[in-house]
């Protein structure tokens, strides 16, 4: 493939390419077509030979060159291959792109600071597990790194303290800058207002610029109950803006496409757990089921 994709890229080779796809054609007549020097069109042609593009053949005292399809429709495969990925119903350059035009949206509404305050969003999920276990996933840090960032991104540094008046840091880079090189993605710190284990958690969070100012205020509130059938918990988050600055447009646009990522990611992570809970119990049924059969064998013996 790179040695096909090398062979087109080049604008002369192209020509000879769409002259080609048109019918067989001669050295001599493609160089005048094309507009160029015999000897440098025959080397054209030989670099798409080698690339499997082109076949010649000799015909009297003319080497004729044709188009092969195969390389052209392999290529082509593969290009529709990386649109359709691309393009994935849900996938990450759909997001994006729904990221750029709420961001369009807000830079032309941030004229001045307050702008965003009072703005609020609310999301919903319906989760695995009882409240117990799911409030653990909203405290413990070990846990929350797992899944409180946007998708593509992961955590960096956490500090979670989870009692009132507790501190907040929470920074995050993209997950595949594993050396940390490249800057980080965001940052933002706060304070915990409200805990009441397996039922409410409240804290404010601030993103914080590159100049290390906060973008603005996000007051954030869990609530968690029960499920009404099985052992599930339902989960109800509130999620308000002040202290707006001109600045925070950028943030302000991701709010609810991030923040929805990472409680999809929550449901996704509990959800795993669950399972892989039961297919140890499962697990361990069988094994004791076994230990039975075989002192049951021995017994008989």
């Amino acid at each position: 493939m790179d040695a096909l994709l090398i062979a087109l890229a080049d604008p002369a080779r192209w020509r000879l390419v769409s002259l080609l796809a048109e019918r067989p054609r001669s050295v001599g007549v493609l160089a005048q077509l094309a507009g160029a020097r015999q000897p440098q069109t025959t080397k054209h042609l030989q670099t798409l030979e080698r690339a499997d593009v082109v076949i010649s053949r000799r015909t009297g005292q003319r080497r004729i060159y044709a188009l092969r399809s195969a390389a052209l429709r392999e290529l082509a495969a593969t290009l529709n291959g990386l649109a359709d990925t691309a393009d994935r119903s849900g996938g990450p350059g759909e997001t994006y792109e729904r990221y750029g035009r709420g961001l369009d949206a807000e830079r032309l509404a941030a004229e001045e600071p307050g702008w965003a305050d009072g703005r609020s969003f609310g999301f919903r999920r319906s989760l695995t597990g009882r409240p117990e276990r799911v409030w653990r996933h909203l405290t413990e840090t070990s846990l929350l790194a797992r899944w409180w960032t946007p998708d593509d991104l992961r955590v960096s540094e956490l500090v979670f303290e989870a009692v009132p008046g507790g501190r907040i840091v929470q920074e995050y880079r993209d997950a595949e800058d594993t050396d940390g090189s490249e800057p980080v993605a965001g940052r933002a710190e706060g304070t915990v207002d409200d805990v009441r284990p397996g039922e409410r958690l409240a804290y404010r969070l601030s993103p914080l610029l590159p100049d290390g100012g906060t973008a603005f205020t996000a007051h954030v509130d869990f609530g968690l109950r029960p499920a009404g059938t099985g052992n599930g918990t339902d989960l109800e988050v509130r999620y308000r803006v002040t202290d707006s600055t001109v600045d925070s447009a950028d943030f302000v646009a991701g709010i609810e496409i991030g923040f929805g990522q990472s409680l999809d990611k929550l449901a996704s992570v509990l959800a795993a757990e669950a399972h892989d809970s039961d297919t140890r119990t499962d697990t361990d049924v069988r094994t004791d089921s076994d230990v039975r059969n075989d002192n049951d064998t021995r017994s008989a013996k």
